[in-house]
Order: structure tokens, then C-alpha cells, then sequence
């Protein structure tokens, strides 16, 4: 009886360590995960806006995009709300569109923190946080600009003032 369970046990671990075996090569060999990347395509999405309609990135094409993935709750999105809300009102006439990619809060939330900051930005809401994944956004805020032609211009990951705003705007409108 002891030798049969002595058996049983060492064909368990066998098994085991055959499927951890296989995760980690198979891990290994799926290389990393294709995110967007400066001079790529921006990949399409839709999201519904605070405005009850749904918004895809594919309708901007032609304009030069800021999409900024943000949160209520990061301190340095909160600290640079003024600055997206100041360069895009400056720049809109020339064709520049903002689409504030709220990662996973609710309407309700979104709209007190607006109106907190007297923000008009446009925001479209990430609810499941599947754009944020497509694009591989893991810190916030980052932001990406997108070029007329649909193509990514510049990531910046992290805060942003208004003289890095408006470099990065007036190098996409000029071309």
C-alpha cells in the first residue's frame, strides 16, 4: 500500500512539474506583448462620452488628437487638468481634438471632478479599462498625440505643463 501511494505521489509531481515546465516555455516564447509605439497607427477604439454618445478614434482622423489616459484619483492628473484644458482651448480652432480617456469611473465621478476644476474637456469612459490595455498604459497619466495621418506622434508618461503641450501640438499642426 505504502510503495502504490509512493507512486501516486511521485506521478503528481511529475505532472506538476510538466505544466509549470510548460507555462514558463510557453511564456518565454510568446515574447512581449505588442503595444503601440511612436510612429505606429493608433489603434481604433470606442468609448461612450459623458455626452450619452459613442465616440470612436477612427472619426477624428485628420486632426491632430491628445489622448490622455487619466484618473479622478492621481494627483498628477488632477495637476495637469489645466494645462490640457488651457492648450486645447487654444488650439482647437487649429483642428487639435482631446479625448480624456477616464480609466474605470463612473459618469457621476467624472462629471463632479470636471466640475470641481471647471474642465470642458471632452471625456470618453473607459469602464472596463480595455483601451488602457490596448494601448498598454500602466502609469498615469500618459498621453499620446496623435498625428493628423492617424499615426502616433509622441507617448509622454507622466505629468505635463503647458510648454510641453504646446511643443508637442505645434510640432504636429506645422506639418
Amino acid at each position: 500500500m505504502k510503495a502504490r501511494n509512493r507512486t501516486i505521489q511521485l506521478v503528481i509531481l511529475a505532472v506538476i512539474a510538466l505544466i509549470g515546465l510548460f507555462t514558463i516555455v510557453s511564456n518565454l516564447s510568446a515574447g512581449p506583448a505588442k503595444y503601440p509605439q511612436v510612429g505606429d497607427k493608433a489603434p481604433d477604439f470606442a468609448l461612450a462620452g459623458l455626452d450619452g454618445a459613442t465616440h470612436k478614434l477612427s472619426e477624428l482622423k485628420g486632426k491632430t488628437v491628445i489622448l490622455n489616459f487619466w484618473g479622478t484619483y492621481c494627483e498628477p492628473c488632477k495637476r495637469e487638468m489645466p494645462a490640457l484644458q488651457r492648450q486645447y482651448d487654444k488650439w482647437k480652432a487649429q483642428g487639435v481634438e482631446y479625448v480624456g480617456s477616464n480609466i474605470g469611473e463612473n459618469a457621476i465621478t467624472v462629471r463632479g471632478f470636471l466640475d470641481q476644476y471647471k474642465l470642458t474637456l471632452p471625456v470618453w469612459l473607459d469602464q472596463d479599462q480595455a483601451v488602457r490595455k490596448q494601448y498598454g498604459v500602466s502609469e498615469y497619466p500618459t498621453t499620446f498625440f496623435i498625428a493628423p495621418d492617424g499615426r502616433i506622434a509622441k507617448k509622454q508618461v507622466g505629468e505635463m505643463n503647458d510648454a510641453f503641450i504646446e511643443s508637442a501640438l505645434a510640432e504636429l499642426v506645422k506639418k
